[in-house]
């Protein structure tokens, strides 16, 4: 795409998924200028330093971009974007603790954005968002602080990002870059830009709508698939059923995927998306998707009344949770099942201990469980195990080391459970019957 003479690309939001893509842009040779409220954040990057440390490649990538003169940043979003013939904009729309939409932070964004916009500028949102709020409600806030009217002075679009946080870089290589305008010339000016800052293919869909609501269907369908594994976990634990091997024969079948059982869905993604189709689901629509928000929620209960049969109640036990991160080898907190499953254990009785090596315990100290050392006696004393994610730091534990352990609740299905028995422990997985989850005698 030819950009005007003395334009460039602004980037607003420098987040896990903002700042990657700066970098990425940067990397084609496009002058890129990031905008973000937080002045240390700035102030990092603009030294040629990453302020995220957990993604593959990004701390060369910022480097190497701000040593060529190719990416600086500022906290002046509106003068970046005057200058900008395109504007990414990546601020996350968050959401409560009971996941109403709090759009105040995209909000500021997008009006900070209108007081710098000019005509012919291209605006791209790539934050996921609810279905028609591009057209109807962003595109209003920059007409009014702009004066310039969507379509014939500026083009709007949406291009949800699709990427995993660790991996960010190869998602960026891989998977198809989805583009859909407020209307033709829109779509037009994305489709080019993305093609030529991206190796990945780039696809045009009808309108912004359709781009916004392609977003929300795959990782909706993730969760209800997850869902789908739990009830049918759930159904498996009561017959004589090996959940793992059912699983993965049934997926020999090239129609088949069914998703692996666990204690429950977090992060900013899975568990909170099906709630921006559900906001304005009406007359019984998605009941599907309804049901399986409902079914994931519950499954940290299930897991932890599993652990407390095992161990013929919970009362005055210490018990260990391994992982506070929603997921595998992420520093991440949001929506994580570590709260939920503190929360029922402690009101179980049990002393709740939580380790996991992403996090200080500063950053643990909204979890209300004692944070330890994997090596202290505290930890090495504890009546029972939960493995609530299972970090790669995980994978040699010595079960044997913890001198009174009876049972390990595997709450993402990755353990051996052959080594947990050898130990002496009892081991418990959703869709593993009481029965099979028996230490040896």
């Amino acid at each position: 795409m030819h950009l005007a003479k003395g334009s460039r690309v602004a980037v607003v939001g420098l987040g896990k998924i903002g700042l990657p893509l700066a970098a990425q842009f940067a990397s084609k040779g496009v002058e890129v200028v990031g905008c973000d409220v937080l002045p240390d954040v700035v102030e990092s990057i603009n030294a040629g330093r990453a302020h995220i440390h957990e993604e593959a490649g990004l701390e060369e990538a910022v480097a190497a971009a701000v040593a060529k003169g190719k990416l600086t940043a500022t906290t002046d979003t509106s003068a970046a974007v005057a200058t900008a013939g395109v504007v990414v904009i990546i601020v996350p729309l968050m959401v409560t603790p009971d996941r109403a939409i709090d759009y105040r932070a995209l909000d500021a964004a997008t009006r900070a954005v209108g007081r710098g916009l000019r005509k012919d500028t291209l605006v791209m949102y790539e934050t996921t968002l609810p279905v028609g709020t591009t057209r109807q409600r962003l595109g209003p806030m920059l007409e009014k602080e702009s004066g310039l009217e969507a379509g014939p002075d500026f083009q709007l679009a949406f291009s949800p990002e699709r990427l995993y946080a660790g991996r960010i870089f190869e998602d960026l290589r891989k998977y198809p870059k989805i583009v859909g305008g407020i209307d033709a010339r829109s779509t037009d000016r994305a489709l080019e830009f993305y093609r030529s800052v991206l190796d990945a293919e780039v696809w045009p869909v009808d309108n912004a709508e359709t781009a916004e609501f392609t977003k929300l269907a795959e990782t909706t369908y993730r969760d209800v698939n997850i869902a789908l594994a739990n009830q049918f976990a759930l159904y498996a634990s009561s017959r004589d059923v090996n959940v793992s091997q059912a699983f993965k024969a049934a997926n020999s079948q090239p129609f088949s995927h069914i998703h692996r059982p666990s204690l429950g869905v977090g992060g900013h993604c899975i568990p909170v998306y099906p709630h921006f189709l559900l906001g304005d689901a009406t007359n019984g629509e998605l009941s599907l998707v309804r049901d399986g928000r409902e079914t994931n929620e519950h499954m940290a209960r299930v897991g932890v009344d599993q652990l407390q049969r095992a161990m013929g109640g919970l009362d005055g036990r210490r018990v260990l949770v391994l992982g506070a991160s929603y997921r595998e080898d992420v520093k991440e907190l949001a929506f994580s099942t570590a709260f939920a499953v503190v929360d029922l254990l402690r009101r179980a009785g049990a002393e709740v201990l939580v380790h996991d090596p992403l996090f200080t315990p500063a950053e643990l100290a909204n979890l209300e469980a004692d944070v330890v050392d994997l090596e202290s006696d505290r930890a090495k004393t504890v009546d029972a195990i939960v493995v609530q994610a299972m970090h790669r730091d995980f994978r040699d534990i010595e079960w044997r080391s913890f001198k009174n352990l009876r049972a390990v609740l595997d709450g993402r299905g990755t353990l051996d459970a052959e080594e947990i028995r050898e130990a002496g422990a009892a081991y418990i997985a959703i869709g593993i019957s009481e029965t099979r989850a028996a230490a040896p005698k």
